[in-house]
């Protein structure tokens, strides 16, 4: 393929862009109407929406990780369920069951919350492997099993999992094989003082401005179908791989410091959710092909939960965030 071509597609492209991710202004405006600040959950949120992509937020309570799903769902016309996991919940509880119907002296299958286009796992860490398996199963197949019958779940279909880093007791942390099905791991912090402030009016003022439905599901489709056609140069591939193979193999990328303080490095599903994450990340930036720039805002959402630590790494007190900073500032930018 000759350059001519190759900057008349991407002139094409970025045009078609352009028009696709119009709504997104339009998203976070009305999101921004009840959300104060937290511009990087919401940010992630649409990344997981256009990526077909799930997301686990950590963060202490209070900080409007369940507004702000609720607020997504209002906003694109979606149907919006809650779970609250609990350590006495069961698998049906989540993806529904067999009832038996005395009228027609037959079972009936009663769908679980399971089924809506926005699902909320709040405190996932809080229930049982059993139920948390049955959760991830329907994440990754996007459909759900009741007795005989499989049944698909609605599009698009993003579960939103919270998880609470302080407390332990009590709880189930996710196995690594588990936590690698999120796409993204958001870390949110509390927010500034001044949106604090805001924030603080409002609610003591009575209320949020209604949030308007201002996308509809047709049109999260054709964006996805556009975030697919987001150009990514072989040097952009190329980058992403040398950061996943850096989390590998450290010592091939002079940082042989970083050898003892790894314990396993990203799968490929953490290539693959990087690059998906970029073109998405370049979809909100309203631009038709990534730039190294795209890969760096959203490596450590994409890496954080997938980089192992060692024994020694946590005694000298260092995270997977360290880690993916050292790689990082290491590898060539192209």
């Amino acid at each position: 393929m000759d350059t001519q071509n190759a900057n008349v597609d991407i002139r094409l492209i970025n045009e078609k862009i352009e028009r696709e991710s119009a709504f997104v202004d339009l998203l976070q405006l009305e999101m921004n109407k009840v959300i104060v600040g937290q511009k990087h959950m919401l940010e992630r949120l649409l990344i997981g929406l256009l990526g077909d992509g799930h997301i686990l937020l950590e963060g202490v309570p209070g900080l409007a990780k369940t507004l702000a799903i609720n607020t997504l769902s209002k906003a694109v016309k979606g149907s919006f369920s809650r779970i609250q996991f609990t350590p006495d919940l069961l698998p049906a509880d989540v993806i529904g069951t067999m009832i038996f119907n005395m009228k027609e002296n037959d079972f009936s299958i009663k769908k679980g919350p399971i089924f809506a286009n926005f699902v909320l796992a709040d405190e996932i860490n809080r229930a049982p492997a059993k139920v948390q398996s049955a959760l991830l199963e329907a994440m990754q197949e996007h459909q759900v099993t009741i007795g005989d019958s499989t049944f698909k779940l609605p599009e698009p279909f993003l579960v939103l999992a919270t998880q609470n880093p302080i407390e332990q007791e009590g709880t189930y942390p996710l196995p690594e094989a588990q936590v690698d099905r999120f796409m993204l791991k958001t870390v949110i912090d509390y927010p500034k003082m001044d949106d604090e402030q805001i924030i603080m009016r409002q609610n003591l003022a009575g209320g949020f401005d209604n949030v308007n439905p201002v996308v509809s599901i047709e049109q999260i489709a054709r964006a996805r179908a556009a975030v697919k056609e987001v150009y990514m140069d072989e040097k952009i591939e190329k980058y992403i791989l040398s950061i996943i193979f850096a989390s590998r193999y450290p010592e091939n990328y002079r940082l042989t410091d970083l050898k003892p303080l790894i314990s396993f490095g990203a799968s490929p599903r953490g290539s693959i959710n990087l690059a998906m994450a970029a073109k998405c990340y370049a979809f909100i930036k309203r631009r038709g092909y990534v730039i190294p720039e795209d890969v760096r805002a959203i490596v450590h959402d994409v890496l954080r939960h997938r980089i192992g630590i060692t024994y020694e790494a946590e005694a000298e007190n260092i995270t997977s965030v360290d880690i993916i900073n050292k790689i990082v500032n290491e590898v060539e930018v192209p």
